[in-house]
């Protein structure tokens, strides 16, 4: 346990931050899970998933929750799978 009133401060805000971030990224995961059923089921409402999935990644990523290489490269993939889907 911290003494340090500065660090007693920084440690409530690290548990605010860790609240925050972690309910972001698991907004984020069930997106893209609710899109990726949606294309393996061959949903019609497919390509409105991707979007929000697509919004979602770009979202973490401009939060710093994922990196930006892992943000392109997810959506490479949801796209890929998408255009997949509907050919």
């Amino acid at each position: 346990m911290p003494i340090i009133k500065s660090a007693i401060e920084r440690a409530k805000t690290n548990v605010k931050a860790n609240k925050r971030n972690s309910s972001q990224l698991s907004t984020m995961r069930t997106t893209v899970k609710k899109f990726e059923t949606a294309v393996t089921a061959h949903d019609e409402k497919a390509a409105a998933l991707y979007v929000a999935a697509s919004s979602a990644v770009d979202k973490a990523a401009s939060k710093g929750l994922i990196k930006r290489n892992k943000a392109a490269r997810d959506k490479s993939r949801m796209a890929a799978r998408l255009a997949k889907a509907n050919a």
